[in-house]
């Protein structure tokens, strides 16, 4: 990478790490390092509740997406302008009456210890989870970048969000995420500025669409109702809008970006904010992924999107070969006597010879991407001449080249066990470092850390303050609790950057973020839901239940029944209230009202 690109990387993620510790330094009371002072505007809440959202995932795995699947995904956020009528009408009053420093404060006043700590706990699990994630995104950048090892460079983000987390607490999150979001979106308009820019020799914007359409990657909407599905209207409306209600309404790590706020408006102010925002900004992001795959059937992309990858593989094929040369004499007798046992049995003579299969991929795919290219040119030449378009030729090509890279990442499992086969999250960043100008890169790398650290101080800021608060409950002097809290964030941050190793399982981190939080956010949706709604069931009925919904969805899940995840959110919470309910009829007939409403 260019002096420059490394210049502006570091002096922006300096200034903005700077910044929120100068601007934080006077700030050790409890109300500013668990709450965050609890004096932003409208505005600035919106912004830290976008830049919560927007972790590294979502500048890494969306264009991913987006140039595999198209712009369905967008369908997953359709159910968030409800979610946040919900909450600024039902949610936001009860938080801001209560005066509460966590949600879970709420369910503990609204039923018992017992419900809290569970409450708290499933949120515990699920966030500590997608911490995990959100330190190991953007470790992908710079492993590729530094040609680092990828669990080391965890280690390396992983400690830099500890240090700058730990020193302001809520405060230093909220104060960094103005400028974190000014990099985010200007990065982002950047990077579609200049793919467009960047397509121009072959295609205009408008042609790169309707190529792109004829190709099937512009289809928002899809109205089938498929339980399998993983994006549908449906899906994303209902199972989308319980996912969001539960993430913005119950997460703490929301929860304690709005409670920041001035006051109750303000905080409303900042998710309408956010309502109004999100859904146009992951359009724009899966559309600049669906303009990255205009791009490459103009230009050969590799064969295999990780680059360390391809030279790992290149190594062992060098060293495999190495020693093909030193035994070839002792080999060569066996060789023979192997290749008469096979004819005599009837079958070809075949010698194995391990590093010529990707060396055989590699041949084949740059001339299945010519082919690409010439099709590509084609459809363009009879578009621009009004004569009809054959998609025929390069759907086929389009078809081959996923079955060159499927067998190419086999290959990659097979010669390097340890190696992380799956590549599709590193689209957007091949492209970035092989193809935009000098300068660009630094800002692009910059927009995508900002991100990383906006998500994931937020998240161990949250962490930290719910196991403290109503976790491990103790009378504390006000230094103490600021004291106790450090110590949380730094033990957090450590068993983020242990779940870090497991997300290499996953085959795009987008959707492990979303897995993840359906596993969880259902069952607490349910409690809260109950909590607000359902003033005469008690803290047994509900704690009950929600121990019965999270198993029954654990064992979906991990069943491999055919439900797709974003259905998870409708069905948790239906199984708590309504078993809530039931159980509650039961306690109060046998004479066990179980503790209602405060």
């Amino acid at each position: 990478m260019h002096w420059l690109d490394w210049l502006i990387l570091l002096g922006t993620l300096g200034f903005i790490v700077g910044y929120g510790v100068w601007k934080t330094r006077a700030g050790n009371t409890s109300a500013d390092y668990l709450r965050g002072g609890g004096d932003e505007r409208w505005w600035a809440v919106g912004l830290s509740v976008m830049a919560t959202q927007a972790s590294a995932i979502t500048f890494l795995s969306t264009p991913g997406q987006g140039y595999l699947d198209g712009l369905g995904f967008v369908q997953f956020y359709f159910g968030l302008p409800l979610a946040m009528l919900v909450i600024n009408r039902v949610f936001i009053p009860l938080y801001y009456k209560w005066k509460v420093y966590t949600a879970y404060e709420f369910i503990g006043k609204r039923f018992d210890a017992r419900t809290r700590l569970l409450t708290a706990g499933l949120f515990l699990i699920q966030r500590g989870l997608a911490a995990g994630i959100t330190i190991y995104a953007p470790s992908i950048i710079l492993s590729k970048v530094l040609h680092w090892p990828l669990s080391w460079t965890c280690v390396f983000i992983g400690t830099l969000v500890i240090l700058y987390t730990t020193t302001g607490g809520a405060k230093a999150v909220g104060v960094t995420h103005k400028q974190q979001m000014a990099v985010m979106f200007g990065g982002l308009f950047v990077a579609f500025g200049l793919v467009v820019w960047t397509l121009r020799e072959h295609i205009g914007f408008v042609e790169s669409l309707q190529l792109a359409s004829a190709l099937g990657k512009t289809e928002v909407i899809d109205t089938s109702f498929d339980p399998s599905n993983k994006y549908t209207l449906w899906s994303g409306l209902i199972g989308g809008f319980f996912l969001q209600l539960a993430y913005f309404g119950t997460d703490q790590s929301q929860v304690q970006r709005y409670l920041s706020g001035q006051n109750e408006q303000q905080a409303q102010r900042g998710l309408w904010m956010n309502a109004l925002l999100k859904i146009p900004m992951q359009f724009f992001i899966l559309l600049t992924g669906v303009l990255v795959f205009v791009f490459y059937l103009f230009h050969q992309a590799p064969v295999h999107w990780n680059s360390a990858n391809v030279a790992e593989m290149a190594a062992e094929a060098q060293r495999r070969g190495e020693m093909q040369v030193m035994d070839r004499d002792d080999a060569t007798t066996q060789r023979e006597h192997h290749a008469n046992e096979v004819t005599i049995a009837g079958q070809s003579p075949r010698t194995v010879d391990p590093p010529g299969r990707p060396t055989e991929l590699h041949a084949q795919h740059a001339t299945n991407a010519a082919t690409i290219t010439t099709a590509a040119k084609e459809w363009v030449a009879a578009h621009r001449a009004g004569q009809p378009t054959d998609n025929q030729q390069l759907t086929t090509a389009l078809a081959e080249d996923t079955r060159l890279r499927e067998a190419y990442r086999a290959e990659v499992k097979a010669a390097l066990p340890t190696a992380e086969a799956n590549d599709k999250d590193y689209i957007f960043i091949t492209f970035i470092m092989d193809h935009m100008p000098i300068g660009i890169i630094g800002l692009l790398l910059a927009m995508i850390f900002s991100a990383g650290m906006s998500s994931t101080s937020a998240e161990l800021s949250a962490l930290a303050t719910t196991s403290v608060v109503d976790v491990v409950k103790k009378e504390r002097t006000d230094g103490e609790q600021v004291r106790a809290t450090k110590w949380a964030t730094v033990g957090f941050g450590l068993l983020a950057l242990a779940f870090a190793a497991l997300f290499s399982l996953f085959e795009n981190l987008i959707q492990a973020v979303n897995i993840i939080g359906s596993l969880f956010y259902g069952t607490i949706l349910g409690i809260f839901l109950v909590a607000f709604f359902l003033k005469r069931v008690g803290g047994t009925a509900v704690f009950i239940a929600a121990l019965v919904a999270q198993a029954l969805i654990l064992y979906i899940h991990f069943s491999e029944t055919q439900i797709a995840f974003l259905w998870y959110n409708l069905i948790a919470p239906a199984i708590v209230v309504v078993l809530a309910v039931g159980l509650q009829a039961i306690l109060t007939t046998g004479g066990r009202p179980g503790r209602p409403s405060a």
